[in-house]
């Protein structure tokens, strides 16, 4: 069985980020090209690598070599997907987060910019919109899955791992009105997912949402399988309190 860390939303803290990959026992080695462990385990990141925190073109420029080479996993999250109709030159609103990516990416001499662009394309197109792993009984999807849906490819799944289980309805402050679908999975994969910020690792039945808001003050937090502990390294963002549900 292969053992892996599962590393939820970075949104650009990359300092959290390095500190709980050497607190999992990973070493970065070649200038950060290269992520290896003295285990063999692998990381597996789940979306959201940029946005709203201080260093999203270094998470960046590490994760996607880590993935390149083969010492990482990846499934892109909703800010990915953003990022990745950007950079294809679609028309995108500089919002929620965006902006602080683009204000880095805006600071790269032109052929660092275009280089990024390039790498970062090829990665998306080439992750699996979600992973399913050690003969299904791991499965880790960005915003979640619905058994039913693990195995497909559909328009429908790609918008509930990228956004959840979204009504079309938006909350007064703009976020989307999302239904709580873990209380309704029943499925025999073990499901580990993102995208919603809460306090602490919220297990409910087979699911473990692990986006403990980093970026918002929280912490950034891995899930170690198969052993089913949760790692956890402080953030060092401000506490935004109202990002929490």
């Amino acid at each position: 069985m292969n053992t892996y860390d599962i590393i939820g939303d970075i949104h650009g803290c990359e300092k959290e980020m390095d500190r709980l990959l050497t607190t999992l026992g990973y070493r970065q080695e070649h200038h950060a090209s290269r992520l290896v462990h003295p285990e063999q385990r692998m990381p597996v990141f789940l979306g959201d690598l940029t946005d709203r925190g201080p260093s999203s073109v270094n998470v960046l420029r590490k994760v996607i070599s880590w993935v390149m080479v083969g010492d990482a996993l990846y499934c892109p999250g909703n800010h990915c997907n953003k990022l990745y109709r950007y950079f294809l030159g679609n028309k995108v609103q500089i919002t929620h987060g965006l902006e602080t990516t683009v204000a880095e990416l805006k600071e790269l001499p032109s052929e660092k910019f275009t280089e990024l662009q390039q790498t970062f394309i090829t990665l998306y197109e080439q992750a699996p919109l979600y992973h399913v792993l050690n003969d299904h009984k791991l499965v880790v999807a960005h915003a979640g899955i619905r058994e039913d849906m693990i195995g497909k490819k559909s328009n429908s799944v790609k918008t509930f791992v990228l956004y959840g289980d979204i009504t079309g309805q938006t909350h007064a402050d703009g976020r989307p009105v999302r239904r709580d679908w873990a209380q309704n999975y029943n499925g025999e994969a073990f499901v580990v997912y993102g995208h919603t910020p809460v306090k602490e690792p919220r297990r409910l039945k087979n699911t473990l949402n692990i986006d403990t808001g980093c970026v918002f003050g929280g912490k950034l937090t891995a899930l170690q399988w198969p052993e089913m502990n949760t790692l956890s390294v402080p953030s060092t963002q401000p506490y935004v309190a109202e990002k929490f549900h």
